[in-house]
């Protein structure tokens, strides 16, 4: 395998566990979200609400499509 393949395989499956993760919480999505758009800002990103949610509906969308 070349080498790009096995960092896009991590990367992918790093993304995908922390999607998980994240939907299985036992925290509600609301709180996990405002988590989320802390940890975002204090990297200097920001996000609207809207487009956070956005965000978790495709998350969503794609761990439903591969499960």
């Amino acid at each position: 395998m070349k080498a790009i393949h096995i960092i896009c395989a991590v990367i992918g499956g790093a993304i995908a566990g922390a999607a998980v993760g994240l939907l299985v919480a036992p925290e509600t999505g609301e709180d996990t979200r405002k988590k989320i758009l802390e940890v975002l800002r204090e990297k200097g990103i920001r996000l609207k609400k809207d487009k956070m949610e956005e965000l978790v509906d495709e998350i969503e969308d794609h761990i439903e499509n591969v499960l």
